[in-house]
């Protein structure tokens, strides 16, 4: 370990890894600080998607798509297999109010040059033949793909290590010291102090904690979510599947209202299903600001099996194994956070990515890369800024 970093990364998780990986291709001295393991907080509770079929048009899925281009390099640059996978992926619609939505949904993506379509049922169930009935199509997207977010972490925080970065496991930040100007002079840790002039917070649901050492208020708060994992069994599905639905759960936005009970409702339940590399099929999914509690709650693991058999009737023969929470880093606006903090010099924040932190990882660290480094970012990120924040 050196006493002193040009650029200190507090957070193990994929962003923090992700970045330390593209920094770590630069001529400068860095460090990632690490309270626990890596990929040890919400990076092992989530699955491991990079859609761009749940985001809103716009700089969402401008960002995601960027992302995924991203994601295609690094599957041959990385020292080992983290289980890249593009299959593309599909919304269904259950009702015509769904597919007027769907379909104006399909039409912007389209104008902003994006691969979407909408099929028939019966095209549905030449694909995806274990689908129910009643469904009237799908909205489909072929770029869509997913990797096995913990091996993703740990390539990059690996590759990291090789070209010179510092990882410093199981070691908590206690404070930020600031100079008289006020910007950063020092990082406070469990293996002593760090001298720095750059410190960039990646410390997802824990941001906030951090931003309080240097005296800001981070507006990140976390959001559970809940999973459950299948048996090895027949091939369910072929690719990620959701409901269309999901969008409105996620986002929280528009009249539209899906016609399920109020209990799926109040706890954020839509159908989510994606097959695993080993066989196994991760079913969600949930919502709920819950604070810090990861507890697996039986009422909506029940939830989100209704949800399934509904879409997937076939899945009432398939056993449960395992159930799982993890923690979003939940923002209001729904966008990160990937920037500088005007008031405090040297402090910047990649935070807030909510459930897309695995999917947004790559241009999140190219973006930053490029602030630390004193260059114009790749692509626009005006609307990432802290400053959006009163």
């Amino acid at each position: 370990m050196k006493k002193r970093y040009d650029v200190i990364i507090i957070g193990g998780g994929v962003i923090g890894c992700t970045l330390a990986y593209f920094l770590s291709r630069a001529s400068i001295d860095v460090a990632l600080i690490e309270k626990g393991d890596i990929a040890s907080g919400t990076s092992s509770g989530c699955d491991g998607n990079i859609l761009i079929s749940d985001k809103q048009p716009g700089v969402d899925t401008f960002l995601t798509r960027e992302s995924q281009k991203l994601f295609e390099q690094l599957s041959f640059d990385l020292p080992y297999d983290f289980e890249y996978m593009q299959r593309g992926s599909l919304l269904t619609i259950e009702s015509k109010e769904e597919m007027e939505i769907a379909s104006s949904f399909v039409e912007q993506q389209k104008k902003d040059g994006y691969p979407f379509r909408i099929i028939s049922l019966d095209t549905l169930k030449a694909q995806e033949p274990h689908v129910a009935d009643d469904l009237l199509g799908a909205v489909e997207i072929d770029c869509d793909s997913a990797v096995n977010p913990m091996l993703f972490s740990f390539a990059t925080a690996k590759k990291a290590g090789e070209n010179g970065v510092d990882i410093l496991k199981d070691c908590s930040v206690r404070n930020i010291n600031l100079g008289k100007s006020g910007g950063v002079k020092e990082v406070v840790t469990d293996l002593g102090t760090f001298r720095t002039e750059k410190v960039v917070n990646c410390a997802g649901v824990w941001a906030p904690e951090i931003g309080k050492m240097v005296g800001i208020n981070i507006p990140i708060k976390p959001r559970q979510g809940q999973l459950l994992v299948t048996e090895t069994t027949f091939q369910v599905v072929k690719r990620k599947v959701m409901e269309f639905g999901y969008m409105m759960a996620k986002f929280g936005s528009g009249e539209y209202k899906r016609d399920v009970s109020p209990d799926l409702e109040k706890l954020g339940i839509a159908m989510v299903i994606e097959p695993t590399m080993s066989g196994n099929f991760l079913l969600g999914s949930s919502r709920a600001f819950v604070g810090f509690n990861k507890t697996i709650s039986i009422e909506v693991m029940q939830g989100i099996v209704r949800r399934m058999v509904r879409f997937f009737p076939a899945l009432r023969t398939v056993n449960i194994i395992r159930a799982y929470a993890g923690l979003r880093p939940y923002v209001e606006d729904h966008l990160p956070i990937v920037s500088a903090v005007d008031r405090v010099p040297g402090f910047f924040i990649a935070a807030g990515h909510e459930g897309d932190g695995i999917g947004l990882a790559p241009i999140t660290g190219r973006i930053m890369q490029e602030l630390l480094l004193d260059k114009e970012p790749p692509v626009p990120f005006e609307h990432l800024s802290f400053s959006r924040f009163k």
